[in-house]
């Protein structure tokens, strides 16, 4: 990463245990002092991703965590629809 931390400004780094973690988008967040927030995805961060953005101005930061303690990603739910129901299932054009 040392050739990317040449090309990006980093404005701080955060450890991840004072980030706030959002369970239904699966997303950790952070203020920014634009007033909006820092965002990064569980899935990136388990990448090994350690670049937080903010969606609303250029800043971004680097977050201090260890992959080995981050929460397992929810999966998404399995709908099973039973057979005769299946077949009931109509498919307007």
């Amino acid at each position: 990463m040392a050739d990317d931390d040449e090309q990006i400004s980093i404005y701080d780094e955060v450890e991840i245990e004072d980030m706030t973690f959002d369970e239904t988008t699966q997303t950790y967040h952070y203020p920014c002092p634009c007033g909006d927030r820092f965002e990064i995805a569980l899935l990136d961060l388990m990448d090994e991703a350690d670049i937080a953005v903010c969606p609303s101005c250029s800043l971004m930061i680097r977050v201090i965590f260890e992959v080995d303690n981050l929460p397992k990603p929810k999966e998404a739910p399995v709908v099973v629809v039973p057979q005769e129901e299946a077949k009931q299932v109509v498919v307007a054009a």
